[in-house]
């Protein structure tokens, strides 16, 4: 923060969206969601993960997310703990037999590139890494057998689209990191081998699990990695995930809280519509907000090319005459929260969770409420 929030500026009430949460993970979490939580309480949390009705629950989550994904024949929905940056240290031990390329384009991307860099057992990984607001694609290499892409850059809200590389080897799978684009961003899942995610963005859940659907050409390639006696540890043992999956259960004890609140997420996406009814709030909440920005005369959208905008996380950057921490730190004040930039980008703008359980409205009256706190400061 450049100086003191002027805690005197006050959001008139009928300015105000009905829900201030807007963040870019954790996100907003229904009401209904905690409601059906609280429910629960007495009979399934505090309750052992291997018995029928955590199993239960486990496979709702596990069929809700393969209707919802529009998962291919053999495709398997997977999960374990440890959420998206866990998922990054299990795809090193057991989905890259050689070498990877990964397409870098902010935070999130580069991480994983950097954590194959440092495995020993890996050769050194191909990096196309172009500038943050921007995207590339992967190109065929020789000796690459895992091309690494991440569906939605969260710390620069730059959308890319999935489609497999032509000329690949045989036998290449595509992995994608889609833990801000899952469940609010269409895809085509025959494109990708691996789509992995975790559940505090767009499945309004809290943290600590990863989810992937894996295709038969990536389950093949696990057991494969497995019997050729590459060490790993159990707990970053993706065969030992796939076996307990097929039970219904994880290996080590879940948070029972986030499979409820992510299955309750789902089931309230498969009755709205599924995916393409998800991703058109989320079309609808960028519109508004993307709209805004470009009519405005103070703030512009981070990206400039309007396909490669994000429709789940939002980035504006202001004019510097009005400080982008000192609006959101005065929304925050007034109950509007978690609309900073991403602290390493450096920017200085605000950065929007548009995810499915966001309200189109909430968004709109997001936007009055920046235009009347710029207009304060002034």
């Amino acid at each position: 923060m450049t100086g003191a929030v002027p805690t005197d500026i006050r959001l008139p009430a009928d300015l105000l969206p009905r829900d201030g949460r807007f963040g870019s993970g954790p996100s907003k979490i229904r009401p209904e969601a905690v409601a059906a939580l609280s429910s629960l309480g007495a009979t399934l949390l505090g309750t052992s993960h291997r018995q029928a009705p955590v199993r239960r629950l486990v496979g709702r989550l596990r069929r809700g997310l393969s209707e919802l994904l529009a998962l291919p024949e053999g495709y398997r929905v997977v999960l374990g703990n440890g959420g998206s940056t866990m998922f990054w240290d299990v795809a090193t031990f057991g989905l890259i037999e050689h070498r990877s390329q990964h397409v870098t384009f902010g935070e999130f991307s580069a991480k994983f590139a950097a954590a194959v860099a440092s495995a020993p057992h890996l050769e050194r990984p191909d990096v196309i890494a172009v500038a943050p607001g921007t995207t590339s694609h992967c190109t065929a290499a020789q000796g690459v057998d895992l091309y690494a892409l991440t569906h939605n850059e969260t710390s620069t809200g730059v959308v890319m689209g999935l489609r497999r590389p032509e000329g690949t080897d045989a036998g290449a799978l595509v992995a994608v990191d889609a833990t801000s684009a899952a469940g609010g961003v269409r895809f085509d899942p025959n494109q990708v081998d691996v789509y992995y995610f975790a559940p505090q963005k767009g499945f309004a859940s809290d943290g600590g699990l990863w989810v992937a659907a894996l295709s038969p050409a990536a389950l093949e390639r696990v057991a494969r990695i497995k019997s050729s006696g590459r060490w790993m540890p159990a707990s970053l043992d993706l065969s030992i995930a796939v076996e307990e999956s097929a039970r219904d259960q994880t290996y080590n004890t879940p948070a029972l809280v986030t499979l409820v609140l992510m299955a309750e997420q789902v089931d309230w996406m498969l009755a709205g519509g599924g995916l393409e009814w998800a991703a058109g709030r989320c079309d609808r909440s960028a519109a508004i907000l993307y709209g805004w920005a470009e009519s405005s005369a103070y703030a512009t959208p981070f990206v400039a090319k309007p396909d490669d905008r994000s429709p789940v996380v939002g980035t504006i950057d202001l004019d510097g005459s009005v400080d982008a921490l000192t609006v959101s730190g005065v929304l925050r004040a007034n109950g509007i929260v978690d609309t900073e930039s991403y602290r390493k980008l450096g920017r200085n703008q605000v950065r929007i969770g548009m995810f499915p359980a966001v309200e189109p409205a909430d968004v709109e009256a997001l936007t009055a409420c920046i235009d009347f706190v710029v207009c304060a400061l002034s």
